[in-house]
């Protein structure tokens, strides 16, 4: 099945909202591998609105499944961080700075040169990378030359696409460039991951049209809908989804 990683950015934006250490992201992450998620997501940003460096050093010790660190390699900070932690994976994203939210993916045709030199830094400390990308063939093949292992296809315009579908042939729609960046990365032989609001209501159809997806990670709806499910029932809902 597609494993499910949780992202706990929004249990910090809580927390930071009022100070403190409620609610705790530590407490967060080992609830939700309890509750059977395979890992644990985080995208630190430099101004520290939600997971700050702090809170990734402290949950690099008690993630027992699979710690994925998102983030921008292009601040020296976050490429020490992911040095010093060593995670899991490391997910290589262009966001800009101040950005609300991951809005677009790499052109690994274009930053060729510099994906390739971080790539090698990260895999000469034993870390998996993963590039973050729009749903492009070419963008995807751009990944592999780089030596990337996997891509991350950015999922908002399917997200948005199938919300607004009136019927299967829109549906098909808003997947058919999805499914053709899978087939050129099962093709190269990355690895696959998505993510970005995919939800309960997009998730199954996303991961039946792509059986050899590897990974999704999912923190705004999922976090969302554990307000009125509770967690447990909620990263159970969605490992149903992922099957």
């Amino acid at each position: 099945m597609t494993k499910l990683s949780v992202n706990i950015n929004k249990i910090a934006v809580v927390r930071n909202s009022r100070g403190g250490e409620l609610p705790s992201v530590v407490e967060a992450a080992r609830a939700a591998e309890r509750f059977g998620a395979h890992g644990i997501t985080v995208h630190p940003r430099p101004d520290g609105r939600h997971i700050r460096y702090d809170d990734v050093r402290e949950l690099a010790g008690v993630v027992t499944g699979e710690f994925n660190i998102e983030g921008n390699p292009r601040e020296p900070k976050f490429v020490d961080l992911v040095l010093e932690v060593r995670p899991t994976q490391v997910t290589l994203v262009p966001d800009a700075q101040g950005a609300i939210t991951s809005d677009a993916g790499w052109d690994t045709v274009a930053h060729a040169d510099f994906l390739r030199d971080v790539t090698a830094r990260f895999h000469s400390a034993g870390i998996r990378v993963s590039v973050f990308v729009d749903p492009v063939p070419e963008m995807v093949a751009g990944a592999a030359a780089v030596g990337a292992d996997r891509v991350e296809l950015y999922t908002e315009a399917y997200a948005s696409d199938y919300a607004v579908a009136k019927d299967e042939a829109e549906r098909k729609k808003a997947i058919e460039p999805y499914v053709a960046a899978a087939e050129e990365a099962r093709r190269l032989g990355l690895g696959l991951n998505a993510g970005h609001d995919l939800s309960l209501e997009n998730l199954r159809y996303f991961a039946a049209a792509i059986p050899w997806l590897d990974e999704v990670s999912i923190g705004h709806a999922l976090i969302s809908d554990a307000i009125y499910l509770g967690l447990e029932t909620t990263v159970k809902k969605y490992l149903e989804q992922c099957r």
